[in-house]
């Protein structure tokens, strides 16, 4: 009898997601993450923010932070509007708190809802996959992040299956992306500033998109020159 509210409350909250993220494309919700969209109400929200920063940044955060806990498409954009809107420095505080947050609220939600009986169904298969996070968890899930091989959503939904403890999840999250996230927001805080055709010639932009581009080939040669050395024991 006591397993019966349980069910009924994973069943229930399962339901709320579902709705939730069918609403949101229900009403076209994606189309107000495009960039398209972002850059035409820069300046407004710019303004705004000048006005209320901090009803604007809270906003901001919740929105973030609603975004990626559903799993739903437009996290990168949001980084790159927080790069145009608040800057590079209040940006990367803003996406990497909110981005952590979020991914573990996702963590979390695929945990509560689906780790029981995914182990139960292939216990078998999952048992090496658990011992190896248990052995160098942190390790694998800062791979992941820093080296963006799956989607973030992907990640946050594999890791609740398993046996990895909520805080290490967080804090190797937050660490391994805060990279990407700097990447990220200072490309929008120079797409933000572009004022013309022009400008897209300019060296910081220029340099802004190189590093996009490279990044997660220098991450991975990163990780792999430590790897080896951590494997060697120095």
């Amino acid at each position: 009898m006591g397993g019966q509210p349980v069910k009924y409350g994973r069943l229930a909250l399962l339901a709320g997601v579902v709705v939730l993220i069918a609403l949101f494309f229900y009403f076209g919700l994606q189309d107000y993450l495009s960039l398209q969209f972002l850059q035409s109400q820069r300046s407004a929200a710019v303004g705004l923010y000048e006005t209320n920063p901090l009803l604007v940044a809270l906003l901001f955060m919740a929105i973030y932070i609603a975004v990626t806990g559903l799993s739903l498409p437009g996290a990168a954009i949001l980084t790159l509007a927080a790069g145009g809107v608040f800057g590079l420095v209040t940006g990367v505080v803003l996406v990497s708190f909110a981005s952590t947050i979020g991914a573990t609220l996702a963590f979390l939600l695929a945990r509560y809802l689906f780790r029981d009986a995914v182990l139960k169904r292939f216990e078998k298969v999952l048992a090496p996959v658990n011992r190896g996070v248990e052995q160098e968890g942190a390790f694998y899930l800062f791979a992941l992040r820093l080296v963006p091989a799956f989607p973030f959503f992907a990640i946050n939904l594999a890791m609740g299956l398993t046996s990895i403890r909520v805080w290490t999840f967080y804090w190797v999250s937050q660490l391994g992306m805060f990279a990407g996230t700097v990447v990220y927001v200072n490309a929008g805080n120079e797409l933000g500033q572009l004022e013309s055709l022009a400008g897209i010639l300019s060296p910081t932009l220029i340099l802004s998109f190189v590093l996009l581009g490279i990044f997660p080939l220098l991450a991975k040669k990163g990780l792999e020159y430590f790897r080896h050395r951590f494997a060697n024991g120095e």
